[in-house]
């Protein structure tokens, strides 16, 4: 064991242990679950000590020797060893102090093992010109734009998807549904084309929110003033850790205005929600149009993938659009955790950035392999039951609702209540009471009079 100390006292720490006393007090201090600092959060800050030591030199500040062995260092752990030394919890006191400091000593404790004879502080080398205050936010903006694009993938993979279901089932009548009570009669091919362009719309939202949160407040340190760092270490950081992460990080423009307000990180949260939101109503709406198979409306045959009940056979769930609602319902009680976050920030600082960056990363992660598991596991084996939606346009007297201009909205009506007391079509009704002429009820009640306005759909589905 050795002995290390800090302004609290002193703590005995394993002598092979590349974390210090601050790692281990973070740990008992913190037992609030066994989910560490997310492993994004730590590969960004390797990178931005990397890049500090760096620039440091160049200002005078950090010796050359200094510079490299940390350097060194950074670059080991960049390649996944060690990796068992970052223990700090995820969510922890103090604005990420624990989660820099478990860096700040992995790295001075692996440069001292790879050169031996020199001595790296923590705070004084591997943390110069820095303070956790702009350099954890920071990390976990980084963090989240490196998820960003796994997530962008899977969402346009979900249009792909949709816009295919949407050209195979683009003549398949299908009544329209409004509370739940039917309405007119649409197609598969609009109502997946719909679901597309709902997705379409959190695509662009996930897209533009990336400017946002290239925005970061590095070379502030402390509260944004950018004290202990020098003039050319606050106008070069940001550009050396672009030179090592191509992630086009921009410095806020009022430093001040970054390291206290956390607007950026519920602005994301808020566009994670929505896409969230919409999963989950599109996943109500494949449960509701799948059920069944006898007792339910039946119109979508959800791809079976599972056994569904522990005691009646051969039942089967749509497991899928479950679990993507499940995941829907963890996203957006992230997101209100991240707004309560944000909201509770006090004067020059956010305390609570650990808690916000803990939820939205595995908010990101959640979407990305909920939408991933939607397409694999069920949209790309979904199919619709033709016969089954046929009967019901074919039963249904709402599509008497096409005859009002002509026959008027009263008689229209009451032809729509005989049709149900009578349980007959209203075609029948029509014909057998001579209200129109046959040829004209054909082409009144024809698909193409139904799907007014059919022609544009058609033409959105091939643009899509």
């Amino acid at each position: 064991m050795r002995i290390e100390q800090d302004c609290i006292g002193k703590l005995a720490i394993d002598d092979d242990a590349l974390y210090g006393i601050h790692s281990k007090r973070a740990v008992k201090n913190f037992p609030i679950s066994n989910e560490k600092v997310h492993p994004l959060i730590i590969e960004s800050f390797l990178q931005i000590k990397k890049a500090a030591a760096q620039v440091n030199r160049q200002a005078g500040t950090l010796s050359a020797e200094k510079a490299s062995t940390i350097t060194a260092a950074c670059n080991q752990l960049l390649l996944g060893q060690h990796q068992e030394a970052f223990i700090v919890p995820a969510i922890q006191g103090s604005a990420g102090t624990s989660a820099n400091m478990n860096v700040n000593e992995v790295v001075a404790h692996l440069a001292e093992a790879l050169t031996p004879g020199i001595h790296i502080h923590p705070n004084d080398d591997v943390n110069q010109s820095q303070s956790t205050n702009d350099t954890f936010p920071t990390a976990g903006q980084m963090a989240m734009l490196k998820k960003l694009p796994s997530l962008l993938k899977v969402t346009n993979g979900l249009l792909d998807a949709l816009g295919k279901l949407a050209q195979q089932n683009k003549d398949v009548l299908k009544v329209g549904r409004t509370q739940l009570q039917d309405a007119v009669p649409t197609t598969y091919g609009r109502t997946f084309a719909a679901y597309r362009s709902l997705f379409k719309r959190d695509l662009a939202r996930l897209s533009a929110v990336r400017n946002g949160l290239a925005v970061v407040n590095l070379g502030g340190t402390a509260i944004g003033t950018g004290l202990n760092a020098t003039r050319y270490y606050q106008t070069h950081i940001v550009e050396q850790v672009n030179q090592l992460t191509q992630l086009n990080l921009v410095q806020a423009s009022d430093l001040i205005d970054a390291t206290q307000n956390c607007d950026i990180a519920v602005a994301f949260s808020g566009v994670l929600k929505a896409l969230a939101v919409d999963l989950s109503k599109f996943a109500n709406d494949l449960r509701l149009l799948g059920s069944g198979p006898q007792a339910g409306l039946a119109e979508l045959h959800v791809p079976a993938v599972q056994a569904g009940s522990s005691i009646m056979p051969a039942k089967v769930n749509p497991v899928i659009p479950e679990v993507v609602n499940q995941v829907a319902f963890e996203v957006i009680g992230n997101d209100t955790t991240v707004t309560l976050a944000a909201q509770g920030g006090q004067l020059e600082l956010n305390a609570f950035e650990p808690i916000m960056f803990r939820d939205i990363l595995a908010s990101e992660t959640y979407l990305e392999r909920g939408i991933q598991t939607l397409v694999t596991n069920c949209l790309n084996g979904l199919q619709v039951n033709r016969t089954q939606t046929q009967r019901y346009v074919e039963h249904s007297a709402i599509v008497a609702t096409v005859l009002s201009p002509i026959l008027g909205y009263t008689k229209t009506t009451a032809l729509i209540k005989q049709a149900l007391h009578e349980d007959r079509s209203v075609r029948e009704i029509i014909l057998d009471d001579r209200l129109l002429p046959a040829e004209q009820v054909d082409r009144l009640l024809s698909p193409e009079s139904l799907l007014h306005g059919q022609s544009a759909t058609k033409r959105n589905i091939k643009e899509g």
